[in-house]
């Protein structure tokens, strides 16, 4: 076994490494989208395309002051 062979090896683990790291990384996030409060920052996405003035909110405000 020569080296551009220990090489090419070496390579291909990596890559193979780095997919699962990928993936997995990916499956995390689409798993766990609320934080510890319990927010779900995915909804504040889409907060530039729908800034019109008759829109929804993104999360409701109270008029009640939180102390």
């Amino acid at each position: 076994m020569d080296i551009a062979e220990l090489q090419a090896y070496g390579y291909f683990a990596l890559t193979v490494i780095l997919v699962v790291f990928l993936y997995t990384y990916i499956y995390h996030l689409y798993t766990k989208r609320k934080d510890a409060d319990g927010h779900d920052y995915e909804d504040y996405g889409n907060i530039a395309l729908k800034d019109d003035i008759g829109d929804a909110p993104v999360s409701p405000m109270s008029d009640d002051k939180e102390k």
